[in-house]
């Protein structure tokens, strides 16, 4: 690392931590959550950066080399189908294979009566979650795996060592990217670790929608106790996978939690009353959390403001912004804000105008994050990601 670029990290770091800790640093950090905005900025499609994880990461470089970031994901386009595609994964509808090579990749939901988990089937996890997911829901979302007592094939034992080998060589790649990250570009990488709730592992990966609702009305004993039984393992992949420097945040994907979802008892009962915890335990060991908010969490903003002061930094999706300021500013940091739909749609002007909106609204006094309200798809202008990033710089020195 050059003394210039040396300089630059540590200049980046610490802007972009004294934000998180709701402080006021030199300027206002940027950190946007780009993802195949990235393949479309460095000449590749979907397709490519899904099939080839280096052609993402060379992305992912690109992007922070040509703009001034201060932090960013090694790889939001984080699915690599040499990883799905040799465990024969159902859920993931990829570009190229299922989709356009022009469309990012896709969750697939299967249909109630095909759940994943079945209703009758809540005991079994609660008694033990990690051979529920290796005994029974593993062959239920692979074309290969099959289940114990079934006959093995030749197929069932491939996917298991094909699978093992991709892992291990897409996860140890990581390291080497964050590295060229600081070394290279002198920026830093925004996140360490993931989380989600109890719940949103039930409706996303479990049930899905339609049949956690039936569930949270037919038997919400279950639901809890499911969610009471995931929630040292869910702790457990939070913390294996933090900062050991304990300056960037593991991240929670906040998904079917909030309103119109769900009801508010049913939050407040089972959603937060099995999350709270965690992120007080996750808190207890002197690391932050990023509550991604994706949709609109602005009825459970009250329930947030339990958390100790600078516990979690807020990023804000479709909720109202100065809202979630006037009730969440004085405990935390807060961030995103600017809608996808503008960065796609919209003009350079007025992307300028609605950053400069948030700024005077949210962010005098510090612990505020410039970034888009979602992840930053292939259809965003590169004029309109560069009028958020220059305005930013010019207009949010304190």
């Amino acid at each position: 690392m050059s003394k210039d670029t040396k300089q630059l990290y540590a200049q980046r770091m610490k802007r972009y931590t004294a934000a998180m800790r709701n402080e006021k640093p030199d300027m206002i950090p940027i950190r946007p959550f780009v993802a195949e905005f990235t393949a479309v900025y460095a000449g590749f499609n979907c397709q490519q950066v899904t099939h080839d994880y280096n052609l993402a990461f060379e992305a992912a470089i690109k992007c922070a080399r040509d703009f001034d970031w201060d932090a960013v994901v090694a790889n939001m386009v984080y699915v690599w189908t040499g990883l799905t595609e040799q465990q024969g994964t159902k859920y993931y509808a990829v570009p190229g294979i299922d989709l356009d090579v022009d469309t990012g990749f896709q969750y697939r939901e299967p249909p109630e009566e095909e759940a994943f988990m079945q209703p009758a089937e809540y005991d079994a996890l609660i008694e033990d979650p990690t051979g529920f997911l290796f005994n029974v829901w593993l062959p239920r979302v692979s074309r290969d795996v099959v289940a114990p007592g079934e006959p093995n094939t030749f197929h069932n034992n491939v996917a298991f060592l094909k699978g093992g080998i991709a892992m291990l060589n897409y996860f140890n790649a990581f390291g080497p990217q964050i590295g060229r990250l600081t070394n290279e570009c002198g920026t830093v990488s925004a996140i360490a670790g993931i989380l989600k709730a109890p719940l949103d592992i039930l409706g996303d990966k479990l049930r899905g929608y339609v049949g956690l609702c039936h569930d949270l009305l037919e038997r919400p004993d279950k639901v809890m106790a499911a969610c009471e039984a995931l929630m040292p393992h869910l702790t457990h992949v939070a913390l294996s996978g933090a900062d050991p420097d304990k300056n960037v945040p593991i991240t929670i994907w906040m998904h079917r939690g909030c309103v119109p979802f769900i009801s508010h008892e049913h939050f407040k009962d089972i959603y937060w009353a099995t999350l709270k915890p965690i992120i007080q335990e996750i808190n207890s060991h002197g690391h932050q959390v990023l509550f991604y908010a994706e949709g609109n969490w602005d009825h459970h903003l009250d329930s947030f403001a339990e958390l100790p002061d600078g516990g979690i930094i807020y990023h804000v999706d479709t909720g109202d912004i100065f809202k979630v300021h006037k009730k969440l500013g004085h405990k935390f940091c807060l961030s995103g804000g600017v809608p996808n739909y503008l960065l796609s749609y919209g003009t350079p002007d007025e992307v300028r105008d609605v950053c400069r909106k948030i700024i005077d609204g949210v962010a005098k006094d510090g612990g505020y994050i410039m970034d888009a309200s979602a992840i930053i798809q292939n259809d965003a202008k590169v004029e309109n990601i560069k009028a958020m990033t220059d305005f930013t710089r010019e207009y949010g020195a304190y």
